[in-house]
């Protein structure tokens, strides 16, 4: 049985009750709002929606941000088939987690987001996936590097045939010629910075717009071509009095 692929609440070992609390939060926002788009995972999802970047490339996109530092993928699970992903029929669903498994393998890591894609697929059928590559972290290269790239490709395989779900790397503009990642894109060489982010997601938003610009467009073609209430002769409309 894989660890990572096993949905699991987050121990809490602080006694204050936090991540529960804000699980409980995520699923009251899914019951009273109507997401275009739903972003899971953890930190690196989080903080993106206290950046400027947030407001000004994905919150005018009806979105969701049901991020949460430290989570794994067996986490995130959990989250998902527990409320999150109720009484909402989003557009896309954008996962990015991974990187905090550091006790799992990059093969149960990589089957553990394979599990949330498909736990995604299960609950929003109409959703367009879109997983996130996990990023490089530490200055210099090192093993979790090398583990997240690993893991990045076994998830490329297995979503291969999982249809509306799509792969995007967010990690080829971060590491420079010499193999260090800059402070100014990573601050802690794990979190990204203003500047990180608009490397890392830009190709994430114009992906998304994309995407939405594509389903209006077949929305507004589906209703041009409906006949109106005077184009039906079964359909007289309202009497005059």
């Amino acid at each position: 049985m894989n660890p990572a692929a096993v949905p699991t609440p987050l121990e809490d070992v602080q006694g204050d009750g936090r991540w529960l609390s804000m699980h409980n939060r995520f699923v009251n926002q899914a019951r009273e709002m109507e997401p275009d788009v739903v972003f899971v995972g953890d930190s690196l999802i989080a903080n993106l929606q206290n950046t400027d970047l947030w407001e000004k490339w994905f919150a005018p996109m009806h979105t969701l941000n049901f991020g949460i530092g430290g989570d794994q993928t067996q986490h995130v699970l959990w989250r998902l088939r527990n409320g999150e992903l109720e009484c909402i029929k989003p557009k896309a669903v954008v996962v990015l987690v991974g990187t905090n498994n550091h006790e799992h393998t990059a093969a149960e890591v990589a089957g553990g987001i394979a599990e949330i894609c498909n736990t995604i697929r299960e609950k929003q059928p109409q959703a367009y996936v879109i997983v996130l590559t996990l990023l490089p972290r530490g200055e210099k290269p090192n093993r979790l590097r090398e583990k997240n790239s690993q893991v990045n490709s076994l998830v490329k395989d297995a979503l291969r045939t999982l249809d509306l779900c799509q792969v995007v790397s967010v990690d080829q503009d971060i590491v420079m010629t010499d193999g260090t990642i800059d402070h100014r894109d990573m601050y802690d060489y794990l979190h990204l910075t203003l500047q990180g982010y608009r490397r890392a997601f830009e190709p994430l938003y114009l992906l998304l717009s994309n995407l939405l610009q594509e389903d209006s467009a077949l929305t507004n073609d589906a209703s041009s071509t409906l006949p109106s209430p005077s184009d039906n002769p079964s359909n007289p409309g309202p009497s005059a009095d």
